[in-house]
């Protein structure tokens, strides 16, 4: 019964969601007057957190948080008698991106003990209460500043953090992520529109989630300035004064080193067989053989997210042109389980 009403509750705050959306700010609510203040509040302590993009997450949330989608995914899973806290350290790179861990815990009837990002501090605690509201049920959860008294972990951090945060939690059930990024594989045969949804896989968030599309490989032949044309409509990220500063920070550095790269003033292209690169940059290698790419996934599995190729390449778990940005709610990060884990503890 309780779980019957946190569902609901769930998928009463996705078309809250997606209301907001539709309305105009003439026509907001008082509940969805304070939603956009918050949404402001948010890019004036985050710059990164633009309206836009807090948009676009909510969004994939609305697009998701529908009663059908929620019980078939938690029809996979057996869900606790037995609630336990799970301290939870959310990462803050992207708008809302603990929102699925905190309700992976709620919904395993489990308490999750919040310990929230600085960088992401506002919209995740109204979300929460909203869910509470609308399920008209007391949902358990705590905000705190330092974790204690947890029975089980689950923590996102750098490859560095990630170190630290292991030895710390040593003694305890954990999951205990690190940096993740994306890739992408083109065959040649790309139509411009699939160009141009590639870039949202890259440019989407400015580039700063684990699903970001970061290295690309291109068949030999492969012409970049394909790419540059189709990568017009993200022109605008380089007025983001953040996003600037990265870029000239990096162009100055190739350009001192001597370094080849390819620009087209908001981006550069770089051929670089390294997974990760700069904020603004993004790695490319020219391949001959298909085989030679799919090895070199299988050997760097743990620092991949996401694969986003077309399904003719027959990629394992690959994933369409722009739909890096969107996963489901059976998308776990850093492919964990979220669920079997809370199963289990």
């Amino acid at each position: 019964m309780k779980q019957d009403f946190k569902i609901q509750g769930l998928s009463k705050l996705g078309e809250f969601l997606h209301q907001f959306l539709q309305n105009s700010e003439e026509e907001y609510s008082l509940e969805e007057a304070e939603l956009f203040a918050l949404m402001k509040k948010s890019e004036v302590e985050n710059p990164w957190f633009t309206i836009e993009n807090q948009r676009f997450c909510f969004k994939n949330w609305a697009d998701i948080l529908k009663i059908e989608n929620i019980k078939n995914w938690l029809s996979e899973y057996q869900i606790s008698h037995f609630s336990k806290k799970v301290g939870l350290i959310l990462a803050g790179n992207i708008p809302l991106v603990g929102f699925h861990d905190v309700m992976c815990v709620i919904l395993s009837n489990h308490i999750p003990i919040i310990k929230l990002s600085s960088k992401d501090r506002l919209i995740l605690p109204f979300l929460l209460n909203k869910w509470g509201e609308f399920s008209e049920w007391n949902l358990e959860y705590q905000f705190v500043e330092k974790l204690s008294d947890y029975e089980a972990i689950i923590a996102t951090g750098s490859n560095n953090t990630a170190r630290y945060l292991e030895y710390y939690f040593k003694d305890s059930l954990s999951i205990i992520r690190k940096n993740r990024t994306s890739v992408a594989v083109l065959n040649g045969n790309e139509t411009d529109d699939e160009i141009k949804l590639l870039a949202e896989d890259i440019f989407r968030y400015f580039g700063l989630g684990c699903r970001n599309v970061t290295r690309l490989f291109i068949p030999k032949d492969f012409e970049l300035s394909k790419l540059f044309e189709n990568f017009i409509e993200f022109k605008d990220v380089v007025n983001h004064h953040k996003y600037a500063n990265n870029y000239d920070y990096n162009r100055a550095i190739y350009l001192l080193n001597q370094e080849k790269f390819w620009d087209n003033n908001f981006v550069m292209l770089k051929e670089d067989d390294a997974l990760f690169s700069p904020l603004s940059v993004l790695n490319f290698s020219r391949y001959e053989n298909m085989e030679d790419v799919k090895l070199f996934l299988n050997e760097n599995e743990t620092g991949i997210q996401c694969v986003v190729a077309k399904p003719e390449l027959e990629i394992s778990d690959s994933i369409y042109f722009g739909e890096a940005q969107n996963p489901n709610l059976n998308t776990y990060a850093d492919n964990v389980d979220t669920m079997r884990f809370l199963e289990v503890i």
